[in-house]
């Protein structure tokens, strides 16, 4: 049993990790802290930001299943910009989940391993102040390697992001939203139709300490009743620096008002984002 949970923890976290360490040392040289914690803080609130990140997202769902056990998802992010022209940018941001799922029945074990892995694409403009707006698409592709942790059909939907950060404005807020359809259904799996949108906002102070909340909220079209998963709360975060390495750390807390009967009550949010500004 021990050496099965090794071998799937390995075929998990090797892949993710070994992509993310790559791109770290990549771009680790050419790194700079020449922007202030301030600045640096507001940048990093911005998900569309012309900036080289890989966050590290842990969401701990407590009270999660019909035994009311704990999930956690360990959300590894890469944010890669690319310049298409000196008008207009492409972020794109990867998203590989690794999921531990808690026993939903006494005859079912936990399972731990890599869940389906998401890529949003945003079109940007490159010099937008203000207001700041990007559109694209997000696909999903099943690379879970347990049945319990996926859906087996590839999924594809419209992606949007909007905010407004004004330079020396302390609040920076905005909304992302997207939805993902699934292409065909599966033996196995049945079709999908998930949407998610998450409002976000930041009040900045002194220093690269910040005060945010950035609920995500979720709807299955697909469900028969009890669609929405809405949660409420806060959280704070602050720009730390591992040499000249920016680094963007958060801890929040959020109760779910609205939720599926077997969906969790609360969820932790832990994040430590590396930052690579040009």
């Amino acid at each position: 049993m021990v050496q099965g949970y090794r071998q799937l923890t390995d075929a998990a976290l090797w892949p993710a990790a070994t992509a993310c360490l790559a791109l770290v040392l990549t771009v680790a040289g050419p790194a700079r802290a020449e922007l202030s914690s301030e600045e640096l803080a507001r940048l990093a609130q911005n998900p569309i930001a012309n900036l080289i990140s890989v966050p590290f997202q842990n969401n701990t769902n407590l009270n999660y299943g019909p035994l009311q056990g704990t999930q956690n998802i360990l959300n590894i992010q890469p944010v890669i910009p690319i310049t298409l022209n000196k008008d207009w940018n492409l972020i794109t941001r990867t998203i590989f989940p690794l999921i531990w799922q808690p026993e939903l029945s006494p005859l079912q074990d936990s399972t731990f391993g890599l869940g389906d892995t998401q890529i949003s694409a945003f079109l940007s403009p490159s010099n937008a102040k203000g207001w700041i707006w990007g559109v694209g698409a997000i696909a999903q592709i099943p690379t879970h390697t347990d049945n319990a942790l996926g859906n087996q059909n590839w999924g594809l939907g419209p992606t949007a992001v909007a905010l407004h950060l004004e330079h020396g404005d302390p609040w920076v807020y905005g909304v992302l939203i997207n939805n993902l359809w699934s292409l065909d259904t599966s033996d196995k799996d049945p079709s999908f139709n998930n949407g998610l949108i998450q409002p976000f906002i930041n009040y900045n102070l002194p220093g690269g300490t910040y005060i945010n909340s950035a609920p995500i909220i979720t709807v299955d079209w697909e469900a028969e009743g009890e669609q929405w998963t809405v949660p409420v709360g806060a959280g704070i975060g602050h720009i730390f620096h591992l040499g000249r390495l920016p680094v963007n750390t958060q801890l929040g807390g959020y109760y779910n008002l609205v939720k599926p009967e077997d969906g969790p009550d609360w969820q932790i949010r832990l994040q430590v984002q590396l930052m690579f500004p040009k």
